[in-house]
């Protein structure tokens, strides 16, 4: 798509892991933004007991209903995975809590049947006619460690046999606080983008005891209202922005909306 020359030389700091931030990148420097990139999170192979457990869930694939793979992470660290030791079943439908996942799995070759339309969240896909009445299904989440359980609560709340695979784990990156420092300076950075509460936190951790009171200064730009209470937890003293969802497009329309005066500048 054509993208307007609006971001007007705005310094965006973009937290996604490495390998998932060139697309944000690449539409704020269209937009004729600056990106700047400072991982908060890195995404690493699952603990070996969970290698374990996924390769014996590959084997029983056909016993599940319903697989929903939690994020494109899940995607692209499990279905290789999958892939290399079997052909995915037929009966199995895919659902994904996002649009980017959905893409994702596209392009191993998998049509996915459940998908948010708008929100790209649990509580979205949680909300599709098709998984409100579970009894009798038997569900698989493919996941990283840890995270928030609302989908399977709810799933076994309406009947569903659920399990979770973790097939990566996320941890925060080993980083000098004094090797960061420059961010957290006025006029550094415009904007800070996050889509995830780990990344907040860990990007909160990173900076560091004296970085912390300049880094609670600065604009967020967040994908939903769980982000936007942990940035008040933390003390941070904008209200963040708050993009329509975690896809890149509406992060970027945020940015602009920010830009062309939508929300007021600092």
């Amino acid at each position: 798509m054509t993208i307007p020359q609006s971001l007007d030389g705005l310094r965006v700091l973009v937290t996604r892991p490495a390998d998932q931030a060139g697309s944000l990148c690449r539409l704020i420097i269209e937009a004729g933004g600056e990106a700047l990139r400072l991982p908060t999170l890195e995404i690493r192979d699952p603990d070996p007991r969970d290698a374990v457990r996924l390769v014996a869930v590959i084997e029983a694939l056909e016993d599940y209903d319903l697989a929903v793979f939690i994020s494109v992470n899940a995607v692209t660290r499990g279905m290789p995975f999958i892939q290399a030791r079997r052909a995915w079943p037929a009966t199995v439908k895919l659902a994904t809590v996002g649009a980017a996942s959905a893409r994702a799995l596209a392009r191993y070759g998998l049509a996915v049947d459940l998908v948010p339309a708008n929100q790209f969240n649990s509580e979205a896909l949680l909300a599709l006619e098709e998984l409100q009445d579970m009894r009798g299904k038997h569900v698989v989440i493919f996941r990283g460690n840890g995270g928030r359980d609302v989908l399977r609560d709810i799933l076994i709340k309406r009947g569903a046999e659920v399990e979770y695979v973790e097939v990566y784990r996320r941890v925060c990156p080993v980083t000098d606080p004094g090797d960061i420092a420059h961010y957290w300076q006025p006029g550094a950075v415009d904007l800070i983008t996050v889509t995830s509460n780990e990344s907040l936190q860990n990007l909160y951790n990173m900076a560091g005891p004296q970085g912390r009171p300049l880094l609670r200064e600065m604009q967020l730009v967040v994908i939903g209202q769980r982000q936007a209470a942990l940035a008040a937890e933390l003390g941070f003293g904008h209200e963040p922005l708050v993009a329509a969802n975690a896809g890149d497009e509406a992060i970027l329309d945020a940015l602009l909306d920010y830009a062309s005066g939508g929300i007021d500048k600092l």
